[in-house]
């Protein structure tokens, strides 16, 4: 089964959950991994189950860092927020890093979200 971790800035949290909702039917026949907040709101807000690592500040990026590395994730989608600093900054480039490394999908825009759905789930 496809594995998918899902993570958001605060400013974007709530344009991911309602992407997730309006790809719902497609991303059941997912798994997912999720950063803290992000994934607790998705369960509380769509039917998914998720799999919560911590926050990204407390090492969630890295956890699902460590997951691309062994090969456990199929794609990422990661709502980056381009107009604030992070205080984490070190953290994201890491993830974004290990992704290029292990050639691992990474969509940070709802565009690019969409094309990353299409291109590692089945219809």
């Amino acid at each position: 089964m496809t594995r998918l971790a899902l993570i958001a800035h605060d400013e974007k949290k709530d344009d991911l959950i309602e992407f997730a909702q309006a790809h719902e039917d497609q991303l059941l026949e997912a798994e997912f991994i999720a950063t803290g907040t992000t994934g607790g709101r998705l369960q509380a807000e769509t039917s998914l189950s998720v799999e919560c690592k911590e926050s990204g500040p407390l090492g969630g990026d890295l956890q699902i860092g460590g997951e691309v590395a062994e090969g456990l994730v199929d794609g990422i989608i990661f709502l980056r927020d381009p107009l604030r600093a992070q205080p984490h900054e070190p953290d994201i480039s890491a993830l974004m890093r290990i992704c290029d490394v292990h050639d691992t999908p990474l969509a940070t825009n709802l565009a690019s979200a969409e094309c990353l759905l299409k291109g590692v789930l089945t219809d």
